[in-house]
């Protein structure tokens, strides 16, 4: 029988453990993906590192006003039922608008951004993205539209300490979200860009003008189908 030296045991060691590591995230991250795909996240890092505490109260989307995914479709990705994860066209007019100076510009999906809001911390920069370019790729393939739809509505900050469309509602306009006229979902739309800058009751300026353009938007995301995947 053929011994290996110390020396050869400690370098297939150190070979093996990135492997292990690599598919232990593997795993755990199908784990954590299917649970969600049935169960609603108890909580999230951006929850748990809010200085203000948080204040959340889930909704499913059978009982959500449509006008609620609609504003959301409006607002931040138009091409949310036709996309599988990533609008390229999106990313790419981002860039170019970035590069030319100006106001910062993302070109996340609401895929991309529920990924980031359930299961990742804000900010991290490549590192950050990559993560959850796979989160994203799970998410699509597991969950399908309606749930990344019913989830991110009911992760995303929408106040300060606020989080999800349901506790919003109640916060700026004190009825659930099942009542959420096309003004209101266009104005709790409007205020998830910057939900610690901007207020959904008596907006003014960009965020009442933002509002306004949203609330029309919800038209065209209903009469030409672009809220299709989630009926």
């Amino acid at each position: 029988m053929t011994v290996k030296p110390p020396s050869s045991r400690r370098r297939s060691r150190w070979i093996t453990i990135p492997f292990k590591i690599v598919g232990g995230f593997v795993i755990l991250s199908l784990l954590m993906v299917g649970l969600y795909r049935f169960v609603p996240p108890p909580v999230t890092w951006t929850m748990l590192f809010d200085p203000h505490g948080f204040t959340k109260d889930w909704m499913s989307l059978d009982e959500m006003a449509p006008n609620m995914a609609r504003a959301a479709i409006a607002a931040e990705d138009s091409r949310f039922c036709s996309h599988h994860g990533f609008d390229v066209d999106a990313i790419a007019q981002a860039m170019r608008h970035n590069a030319s100076g100006g106001r910062i510009r993302g070109g996340s999906t609401i895929s991309q951004q529920t990924a980031k809001n359930v299961f990742l911390i804000q900010g991290g920069g490549f590192v950050r993205k990559g993560f959850e370019a796979w989160f994203t790729v799970l998410i699509e393939a597991i969950w399908g539209k309606r749930r990344i739809m019913e989830v991110y509505l009911n992760v995303a900050e929408t106040g300060i300490g606020t989080y999800g469309a349901n506790a919003g509602a109640m916060r700026y306009f004190h009825h659930d979200a099942s009542r959420l006229t096309r003004a209101e979902a266009a104005r709790i739309a409007a205020v998830l860009p910057l939900p610690k800058k901007r207020a959904a009751v008596a907006p003014s300026g960009f965020t009442r003008r933002y509002g306004n353009s949203i609330a029309a938007r919800i038209g065209v995301v209903q009469r030409d189908g672009l809220d299709g995947c989630l009926r």
